[in-house]
């Protein structure tokens, strides 16, 4: 350790051969800060790091070393020389073989094959638990944490690989105008012609009432693929919804009292009911049929899937479906096709909610990974606060009317896959200047999250989310995980001759120009009937 260049200054040289490890740790308040430590044993002062940086060191400390975490502490990092000899220092730290150097070579006399492969599938497991975020439902837990939960002071966000490429420009995005010739676009008997071209126009142009609406929301959802055909076919379906409903219509209440899950559910619906969007007209009041409608709709879904039955949030999904189709059959069955996208959601183990936040951190660090360390360092690298908004697809963040436009582009699953997400990273990026440079802490950004609600432009958002998509698709090295979470990655054919560096590379770019101003319908309350 060199001497104080000037008084009251301090800093210290320590070759990187010499380095034995590293660790992260942070103070009370949230600041992150790193503790490197020589061979000798000696701890080095500490690295603090007031607004991120952590990542951008480790990446540089990369080029040189191999820092392989600890199998036993996720703070701690080991440091290895890139050479031979670190190599099989490196094994040694893995334990691959758990017996004495004696019995591995009788084993291996007996058995060279199972011995060698049966120590080397260590290797995959240290790796695959190296190159996931600590938090992963898939990440090895050390001894210590066998028989709890992970701590709130554990970080998803933190790992050691980067994108490790420079994105370019976000592109400008516009808007088309309105779609005011609807008729073209159905047959004489009223039906739509190429339910895919109108998925593909939700993103570039806006309907002008509600009635056109009805049609484009059964396209999306898949509903129309049951009415467009004869009428015989919608009565099936109708006849289907109220045998179902006339299931638990018919149960008595002495049955009830016998099916504690029934009047579970039922207890749940007519309370969440009772609270879902009374503002709208058509909620408001105390004796509305529009309530009864809801409850009776949410009830009879619980007779169609009984194993998922009834979870918070479903009513703020169905009212606007009902709010545009008015008509209880056409809302159940588009409900059915909505729940098939998101039911996961739903699930008690919540596994999807958090594999769709880790998906959230991956193109949070590939767009803005200074605004993801921040987060990162004040305990928020988890993006829990954006739980709502994935649920119920921002439900609550958004007025009514902007619902109704911003689900119509969600639902075509256009421009890509988990469009969602890149909306959800848009509104984050969109609070930067808020959060960057700031003393927020934990319970200060999830304050301010939650504050958004209603404050938010949608097509501003939208706008953003699209520009995301686009720059990432134009990015020719973008990581195969994110391009695996916005549907870019193709796998390579066993085929395919290409060298292994431009497999590696390979993306789907967009496939027409009109993803260039991917844009929702936007419903004009001027235009729509009562």
């Amino acid at each position: 350790m060199s001497p104080p260049l000037f008084p009251g200054q301090w800093s210290f040289s320590l070759p990187l051969s010499e380095l034995y490890s590293l660790r992260r740790s942070r103070f009370s308040l949230g600041r992150n800060f790193l503790v490197f430590t020589s061979r000798g044993g000696h701890p080095l002062p500490p690295l603090h790091f007031h607004r991120g940086g952590t990542r951008e060191l480790l990446r540089a400390l990369q080029r040189y070393i191999i820092l392989a975490p600890s199998p036993v502490d996720g703070r701690l990092f080991l440091a290895y020389p890139h050479d031979s000899g670190a190599l099989s220092q490196s094994f040694d730290e893995l334990h691959l073989f758990d017996d004495g150097s004696s019995d591995l070579v009788s084993r291996f006399i007996q058995d060279p094959y199972a011995t060698t492969f049966g120590g080397f599938s260590k290797v995959t497991n240290f790796f695959r638990g190296a190159l996931r975020p600590p938090d992963s439902p898939f990440h090895p837990r050390g001894p210590q944490d066998h028989h709890g939960p992970p701590s709130a002071d554990e970080e998803p966000g933190f790992e050691l690989i980067t994108c490790g490429v420079e994105l370019g420009p976000k592109p400008d995005v516009t808007r088309g105008q309105p779609l005011d010739k609807w008729d073209e676009f159905l047959d004489p008997e009223g039906r739509v012609k190429d339910p895919q071209r109108i998925k593909e126009l939700s993103l570039i142009i806006s309907l002008a009432c509600y009635g056109s609406l009805i049609k484009d929301w059964d396209c999306c959802l898949n509903w129309s693929q049951f009415i467009s055909s004869t009428p015989l076919c919608f009565s099936f379906f109708r006849d289907e919804y109220f045998r179902m409903k006339v299931q638990w219509k018919s149960v008595s209440e002495e049955q009830e009292m016998r099916n504690s899950l029934l009047r579970g559910y039922r207890s749940l619906i007519e309370r969440d009911v009772s609270r879902t969007d009374r503002h709208n007209t058509f909620f408001s009041g105390n004796d509305n049929p529009g309530l009864t409608l809801l409850n009776d709709v949410l009830m009879t879904y619980c007779m169609f899937n009984f194993d998922l039955g009834y979870v918070q949030g479903m009513s703020d999904l169905l009212a606007p479906l009902l709010f545009v189709t008015q008509n209880e059959v056409e809302s159940f069955w588009c409900l059915t096709g909505f729940m098939e996208m998101v039911h996961q959601n739903f699930e008690e183990s919540q596994e999807a909610m958090k594999q769709q936040l880790l998906q959230l951190s991956l193109l949070m660090k590939a767009l803005d990974p200074e605004l993801l360390d921040y987060l990162d360092s004040q305990d928020s690298g988890s993006l829990c606060f954006c739980f709502r908004w994935l649920l119920i697809w921002f439900k609550r963040e958004f007025s009514f009317e902007d619902i109704l436009s911003l689900w119509e582009v969600l639902w075509t699953r256009l421009p890509c896959e988990n469009f969602h997400l890149l909306m959800a990273a848009s509104i984050l990026e969109s609070q930067r200047g808020e959060f960057i440079g700031s003393d927020h802490d934990f319970n200060t950004i999830l304050k301010h999250i939650n504050e958004l609600t209603m404050k938010l432009d949608l097509q501003t958002v939208l706008r953003g989310a699209e520009a995301n998509y686009l720059q990432l698709a134009y990015c020719k090295e973008l990581p195969v995980k994110v391009q695996e979470v916005i549907g870019l990655y193709v796998p390579p054919s066993p085929d395919d001759e290409t060298s292994p560096e431009s497999e590696s590379h390979e993306t789907q770019l967009p496939l027409t120009g009109c993803f260039l101003f991917v844009t929702p319908f936007s419903v004009n309350p001027r235009h729509c009937r009562a």
